[in-house]
């Protein structure tokens, strides 16, 4: 079967209306969970295969988020999906006004590699909550998880209700795929890809969701708890062996702490994953050659402080620390002249450029909060942004002259977790955000309805009207 013969059954499906049923959509949720629960141990298994996870990381991160977010949905959606009454303007009286909470329709999910389940799965999660059909593309790369989210999603569901696309062919699989008509596409990976999605989409006037990366700061204050400091960002960058969208992508660290600060990340390094990471249980490797290849290629853009060791059979990285990269003193002397009225011209290094998507951790020092938010400021808004400070005036400070998608105070990753809280993106790093509420408002559309009355009708809205305009003005003073 083509993709638009899938396309096409699932519109018919949706069509019927059974989707929109609320009864209809806990019972899905219950089903998928009830499913996953079923190859609990094959999730393990393939995450193993493709990323050499560790089960606790596995549950921590990809599963344990995705029960979370079916527990959430089959406590709060009838409350969700209700229609909502609001003011009405005195000047459409006595009308009522009421939100629709209604669904898209047929949506395209395109997961990544590198949290391959949790990516797919939680965006699916929104999507059945909010009552559409589905189609998902996983990531080639991740294979043995792809083969898993297959045999879940087939013994949950109907394939004219959610069908997951094997995504085994090339860019003339993809191009394919992105030709065709959908109501909504939701996207997770690179800006570059999420380029090409959003010009699709555009052609269709699709509304889309870009959940894209960037190169998220963490920055240390010269007033903070430096050893903590350094354990929740060895422990932020290193999950996952560095692939994670949010990962801290660069170190802004005052001169005075860099020596001491790289002094806690080796100890740190050392009591997460031992001696030689390569050999410990609890590191994962990177996804593929053509990933390692990159990632190497950035080790020789800065003087090493920790790691720098790889074996390419192994598909092994060690925890990494670079200094010295080439655009620190050029970038930030230009930030320091700045108020003179000079300029610099200067050569960034690709790993200040990319986001790095690996265990490879580039330490920058900055004389002045103001050169460090300045610094921030001079390049594309981030996914997520850590501060780490004892000083509350500080914290506010920097929150109110930056922006993020997200982040966190004196910690790395932790905002992800919490589904009270919107995940996404601004600017560069994407657009839209999800998890609890905010998936089921990402996948519905709010229609606006205004109930008139019969009994009454207000004259004051038809012609003719003379003798009404000093009555307008009075309504809209």
């Amino acid at each position: 079967m083509n993709i638009k013969d899938i396309i096409n059954k699932q519109k018919e499906y949706f069509n019927t209306g059974k989707t929109k049923d609320i009864s209809f959509r806990l019972e899905m949720l219950t089903r998928l969970k009830r499913a996953i629960k079923n190859h609990e141990d094959e999730v393990f298994e393939a995450l193993r295969k493709d990323l050499n996870k560790p089960e606790a990381e596995t549950m921590t991160t990809e599963l344990g988020l995705c029960y979370e977010e079916i527990d959430y949905f089959r406590k709060h959606l009838k409350a969700l999906a209700k229609p909502k009454r609001v003011r009405t303007p005195i000047y459409s009286w006595p009308a009522k006004s009421y939100i629709y909470k209604e669904p898209y329709g047929v949506v395209l999910i395109i997961g990544p590699f590198n949290y391959p389940f949790q990516l797919n799965i939680s965006p699916l999660i929104g999507a059945i909550a909010a009552g559409n059909c589905a189609l998902i593309k996983p990531s080639k790369s991740s294979k043995a998880t792809t083969l898993c989210i297959m045999k879940i999603v087939e013994e949950a569901f109907s394939e004219e209700y959610v069908k997951v696309i094997e995504p085994f062919g090339g860019r003339e699989e993809m191009t394919a795929i992105l030709k065709e008509r959908y109501d909504y596409i939701f996207f997770t990976g690179s800006v570059a890809v999420g380029k090409v999605i959003m010009e699709a989409a555009s052609k269709h006037l699709t509304p889309v969701t870009l959940e894209l990366g960037g190169k998220s700061p963490a920055l240390i204050d010269k007033n903070c708890d430096l050893k903590k400091a350094a354990k929740r960002i060895a422990w932020g960058k290193f999950i996952n062996a560095g692939q994670t969208c949010i990962a801290p992508d660069y170190v802004l660290v005052p001169p005075e702490h860099k020596d001491e600060f790289i002094g806690y990340l080796r100890e740190f390094t050392e009591e997460f994953y031992g001696s030689d990471p390569m050999i410990s249980p609890d590191y994962p490797k990177i996804i593929d050659e053509r990933q390692f290849d990159t990632l190497v290629g950035y080790l020789s853009q800065g003087n090493i402080a920790m790691g720098g060791n790889y074996n390419r059979e192994k598909l092994y990285i060690a925890p990494t620390v670079l200094t010295d990269v080439a655009v620190y003193s050029e970038v930030m002397s230009d930030v320091a002249v700045a108020s003179e009225g000079k300029s610099a011209s200067y050569r960034t290094a690709e790993v200040m450029t990319e986001e790095i998507f690996g265990p490879i951790l580039p330490v920058i020092e900055y004389n002045t909060l103001e050169e460090a938010i300045a610094f921030i400021n001079s390049r594309e808004k981030p996914l997520a942004l850590y501060f780490f400070t004892n000083e509350d005036g500080n914290a506010e400070r920097v929150l109110r002259e930056t922006s993020s998608g997200g982040g966190c105070i004196n910690d790395t990753i932790m905002h992800v977790a919490s589904n009270k809280l919107p995940f996404g993106g601004v600017g560069n790093s994407g657009m839209g955000s999800y998890h609890g509420e905010y998936s089921f408002k990402t996948f519905t559309h709010e229609r606006g309805i205004v109930k008139q009355s019969n009994i009454f009708d207000l004259k004051l809205k038809y012609p003719p009207y003379k003798d009404k305009i000093k009555l307008y003005k009075k309504i809209f003073k």
